[in-house]
């Protein structure tokens, strides 16, 4: 993935992502400040930043799911004129995310041919992974945040479209988020990125029995925290878009397909056909992504034509 020692990018990421049981941790987001609707510092710290239109600029890459949580917020709240977005290449080189010089890929904002070259603008100097997405700050040239979880909720400071995240739910938002995201979002990445076959079994058992929890849920529920969509339903979504197209196959998470879960196949179709939300989703962009060349995975980087699925409710 590559990243950066006192803002010297290295190509090797110096930091390891399995440990000695051949189980895949996923480094932390770290710069993490916050847009409040009062400019006061958020939950994590750090400065606060206020919620003006034509401000912030959004670094993202289509095949990142993390990524497609911001683009989800977005959207979803009605927030495409008052943040622009900039798209990396689908698949990382030596210099990580990059950019075109011009066309759908490239960076308009500050022209950068790498988004390593983002993360250098920071004060003091960048130490951590190169990620997306990366919410930028045009005022005062920083990024406000690279953590997904954080930008999603503070979308909501723009008191711009739906509350995805109610006071009266949050307790039941928070609940679901940390279950989805341990077993779920991140679940297929610890599956996928195994080691050890046991670290693969743990992985892929717990993927599947959430995905079952989830699935009978939903015989009752018309969204996970009942009749209201919310933050929770967003951070979903990123999975189940990718997973017959991608996870299934390239991941090993094969158990089940997401279409054949009756209930959550209906919310994931439900989801995509919100307003706007189609238009964050790309399909063909998710195989080349995750069958690109691996040593691991996809020796040889063939990506398959199929499946061919009809995402139409």
């Amino acid at each position: 993935m590559g990243g950066m020692i006192d803002g010297t990018y290295f190509a090797e990421d110096p930091a390891p992502d399995t440990d000695a049981a051949g189980e895949f941790k996923r480094a932390r987001a770290d710069i993490r400040h916050w847009i409040t609707r009062d400019g006061a510092s958020g939950p994590t710290g750090g400065h606060g930043f206020t919620p003006e239109p034509g401000r912030y600029h959004l670094y993202v890459a289509w095949n990142c799911p993390w990524a497609h949580r911001a683009l989800l917020a977005r959207v979803l709240l009605g927030l495409q004129d008052a943040i622009t977005l900039s798209y990396a290449r689908p698949r990382r080189t030596e210099d990580g995310w990059v950019f075109d010089k011009d066309g759908e890929f490239a960076d308009p904002e500050l022209g950068a041919t790498a988004l390593h070259q983002v993360y250098s603008r920071q004060s003091p100097a960048y130490t951590g992974r190169i990620t997306v997405p990366v919410l930028w700050d045009r005022q005062t040239q920083q990024i406000v945040s690279n953590e997904s979880a954080d930008i999603v909720r503070m979308l909501g400071a723009f008191r711009q479209g739906p509350d995805l995240c109610p006071d009266r739910l949050r307790p039941d938002i928070d609940r679901w988020n940390g279950l989805i995201y341990r077993t779920v979002n991140n679940g297929v990445y610890r599956a996928g990125f195994a080691r050890t076959q046991a670290a693969y079994d743990s992985a892929v058992v717990e993927v599947f029995d959430t995905l079952d929890n989830i699935e009978a849920h939903l015989a009752t529920n018309d969204w996970l925290c009942g009749d209201t969509l919310t933050e929770a339903d967003l951070r979903l979504f990123p999975t189940l878009a990718r997973f017959d197209v991608a996870y299934h196959y390239a991941f090993k998470c094969n158990l089940r397909r997401l279409i054949d879960y009756p209930n959550l196949w209906h919310h994931a179709r439900r989801f995509h056909a919100l307003p706007s939300v189609a238009e964050t989703v790309r399909f063909d962009i998710y195989k080349q992504g995750y069958f690109s060349p691996s040593e691991l995975r996809n020796p040889l980087g063939i990506v398959p034509a199929g499946p061919v699925i009809d995402w139409a409710l």
